[in-house]
């Protein structure tokens, strides 16, 4: 492009277009500009004599004073032989006379001016761009930057403050050519920096805003630190990046991953992480201060483009050899970070070749390495390298990569400090719970827990298996409302709670009435605003009657496997949760034929994305029918099960119990029935020694036979009739006497004088353990042996 059109002719002055004319005080024109007469065509001759008013094609759409001569404005004024033109005027009162001044502009000139002000106003007040406005000899008349020897009259060389590396001769002899030629400069790049040598960081634009007299008058600048901006916005970048990718994580191999693929290209070809062994279990990294070994092993690492990791560099997973003191590694140690090429490699490394090929890749010329450091504690570090990228790193990069490493450093901590808690919350949970696997006379019975993935805090799911006097067995599932080590530490006040209620033999809606008691005094002793929440399922089957007694505190239902292979999903009607208080608590009395399997779970096992537990309850149920078949161990198919559901995404623990139910064979079971009479002792005596006799346990027919009768003579005497007999053999042997009377039986030990008061105490020494439950009508004392009797010292029992 050429320069300005003005030629080598004068430059138009401010005021050229400026038309003037002077008015008596009638508003008579007196006086006609030369200008006047070119705008409208009208010589001062024609004009002068005559009322300004005559001049105006229309009414004035202006003020006007008390002579009705108009004031300022905008109005179309008749031209001697064309069509009228737009112009803005003002008309002043000339003093001491009484004439007026009239100034006139073409009203599109005028809006010229008034943009060109407003421009020139929005350069001045900009604070990111450098304007200035140069003279002949280079000197700065106009400038927005205000400060130092920058103002008006300074001279070209202080052109370079917006970049103090640009060369001042550079800049002037650019600017000179503009002012010669007229050809106006575009983003010329101009000068070098201490960081990266040969790029230039500051912009320029300049252009010529005329001549006069064929010389050249002003030339405009414009300074851009284009380069430094692009720079600031992609350390900003690369920060926003760090921040939200790595900051949503709990995990720390996955943070430190993470970390790698951003830094990788964006900042440099090579990079890696390496972590103090401790840290990925939770616990704190030694505090190391010096060389030797520093117990850090390689975590994560990442090379730009396809190219494999480099064979002589440290694998992923080994550990980092012992390495001798140097003051480098002292500073990484102390949190700084430090610029590093292969010289000051070799140095920090005494020269160890060796060890230089595990740290230094391949034509790695400029690398920087910065501690996780948090907490005082150094976490790891971490070192980026470039080999193709030719730019060296500079401390403006190195205090990126430790603001970086920094960022990272408290991720990788807070997911340190996470997993340790997890760890206690999680071993403290499967402390809580029972063994696995069991296998009792009423059920065999397999346990399993899963917990929250990662990034969630365990819950208080548990499950717990009971067993009850008489072969039974109390199944149990419940779940804690909450996350963390409260929530655990409940859920074993409420295991432990479950299980003293089933030592007193309560059915299920006696149980979880007790325990919703619990649970309020609980959120009281908490001084809890709101009830601790959980929900619990209990159950009782019993191996005699093959029925089960269930009843539920807000849980979700059972699922019962026949042996066939077919589901059912038990319709348990559900109380309200644990705490509530106020509700009652319904049972379920089911029939359960022997090999089937009841597996109770929690919610967390059943939830899906769309919120509909129907579904989730029927999908548990057909997985449990293909896993649950005939012959399967219970604990096969439950880890199965549970494993299949681990791969995938779960915001919430589950635990599953599985009981694959059994019943007591008629041959192993004898009943009878006696009236209140004093002489049915010596029947029921008889009758227990024969069935002993029949199953081959003759030699327990003595101690068995004191037994019946002590509970028997009690029952008569005290509860009346009708009382019943029931023997039971399985594991050991089982007595129970049933009789009508809800009065609680009591031990004590009768003094010699006594001719009564023995009974009790003599089962209690004859028998493992004894008890009393008691029925919808009347009671049942239950003692039981071992199928081998242990000798009885009877002199004792004198």
């Amino acid at each position: 492009m050429g320069g300005t059109t003005a030629g080598a002719g004068r430059a138009p002055h401010a005021t050229a277009d400026v038309a003037t004319a002077v008015l008596d005080a009638r508003g008579v024109v007196v006086r006609w500009s030369e200008a006047a007469a070119e705008l409208l065509g009208w010589t001062a001759e024609e004009v002068c004599g005559r009322p300004v008013r005559d001049l105006f094609a229309g009414e004035p759409a202006g003020e006007t004073d008390e002579t009705r001569i108009p004031t300022d404005g905008r109005a179309q004024l008749r031209r001697r032989s064309a069509d009228p033109v737009d112009v803005t005027y003002r008309v002043v009162r000339l003093q001491p006379s009484a004439d007026h001044l009239m100034l006139l502009a073409p009203t599109q000139r005028v809006v010229d001016w008034e943009q060109g002000a407003h421009l020139l106003a929005g350069l001045l007040s900009q604070d990111r761009i450098a304007f200035r406005v140069h003279d002949a000899n280079l000197n700065i008349v106009l400038s927005n930057v205000h400060s130092g020897p920058s103002g008006a009259g300074s001279s070209v060389h202080s052109v370079t403050r917006p970049a103090p590396r640009t060369s001042a001769r550079d800049v002037e002899a650019a600017l000179r050519r503009v002012l010669e030629t007229g050809v106006p400069l575009v983003g010329e790049y101009l000068g070098t920096t201490a960081r990266i040598p040969q790029r230039e960081e500051v912009s320029l634009s300049a252009f010529r805003t005329g001549v006069d007299q064929g010389a050249p008058v002003e030339v405009v600048a414009l300074y851009l630190d284009t380069l430094g901006q692009q720079r600031v916005r992609r350390d900003l970048a690369l920060l926003h990046r760090t921040a939200t990718r790595i900051g949503g994580s709990l995990d720390v191999t996955r943070v430190v991953r993470d970390l790698v693929d951003i830094l990788v290209p964006a900042f440099g070809d090579l990079a890696w992480v390496d972590l103090a062994d401790a840290v990925p279990g939770g616990d704190e990294p030694p505090r190391l201060a010096g060389g030797g070994e520093l117990h850090v092993h390689r975590a994560a690492m990442a090379s730009a483009g396809d190219d494999p990791w480099p064979a002589g560099l440290l694998q992923l997973g080994q550990q980092v050899p012992r390495v001798p003191t140097s003051t480098t590694l002292r500073a990484v140690q102390e949190g700084r970070a430090v610029i590093l090429n292969r010289a000051v490699v070799s140095d920090v490394l005494d020269g160890d070749e060796s060890l230089v090929r595990m740290f230094v890749p391949e034509g790695g010329h400029s690398g920087v390495w910065a501690p996780l450091f948090a907490r005082g504690l150094v976490l790891g570090n971490l070192t980026v390298w470039r080999t193709d990228q030719q730019d060296p790193y500079d401390e403006r990069d190195a205090d990126l990569l430790a603001e970086i490493a920094s960022l990272a450093a408290l991720s990788v901590d807070n997911a340190r400090r996470y997993t340790r808690e997890r760890r206690s919350v999680l071993a403290l949970q499967q402390r809580l719970l029972p063994r696995p696997v069991g296998d009792h006379p009423g059920a065999e019975t397999a346990g399993h827990y899963l917990p929250a993935g990662e990034g969630t805090e365990i819950s208080g799911d548990w499950y717990d298996v009971v067993p009850l006097p008489s072969f039974r067995v109390a199944l149990v599932v419940g779940d804690v409302a909450g996350h963390g080590l409260y929530a655990t530490a409940t859920m074993g006040r409420l295991r432990t709670a479950v299980r003293t209620l089933a030592d007193l033999e309560l059915d299920p809606v006696e149980l979880l009435t007790h325990l919703d008691d619990r649970v309020q005094q609980l959120t009281r002793e908490a001084d809890l605003d709101s009830p601790v929440g959980a929900t619990c399922l209990y159950a009782v089957h019993d191996p005699v009657t093959g029925r089960c007694a269930l009843a539920s505190a807000g849980h979700p239902p059972p699922v019962v496997i026949r042996p066939d292979g077919t589901t059912e999903v038990i319709g348990v009607a559900p109380g309200p949760p644990l705490g509530v208080g106020g509700m009652p608590f319904e049972m379920t009395v089911v029939d359960l034929e022997p090999g089937s399997v009841l597996a109770l779970y929690t919610d967390g096992l059943i939830e899906r994305e769309d919120g509909d537990l129907d579904a989730g309850v029927r999908t548990l149920a057909e997985d449990l029918a293909r896993l649950c078949g005939p012959g399967r161990a219970l604990d096969e198919a439950g880890r199965a099960l549970v494993s299949r559901f681990g791969e995938t995404e779960h915001r919430d623990d589950a635990a599953l119990l599985l009981a694959r139910v059994r019943a007591i064979p008629a041959d192993d079971m004898a009943h009878w029935e006696f009236d209140a009479d004093p002489a049915v002792v010596a029947t029921a005596r008889r009758a227990a020694a024969e069935q002993l006799d029949a199953w081959g346990l003759a030699e327990m027919a003595f101690t068995t036979e004191l037994i019946v009768s002590e509970l028997i003579t009690n029952a008569v005497r005290y509860a009346g009739g009708p009382v019943s007999l029931r023997l039971i053999r399985d594991g050991a042997l089982v007595c129970e006497i049933t009789d009508p009377s809800n009065t609680q039986p009591r031990l004590r030990r009768a003094r010699w004088t006594d001719e009564g008061g023995r009974g009790l105490f003599l089962v209690a020494q004859l028998s493992t353990r004894w008890g009393c439950r008691y029925g919808r009508q009347g009671k049942t004392i239950w003692a039981e042996q071992p199928l081998t009797p242990k000798p009885v010292d009877f002199a004792s029992l004198i």
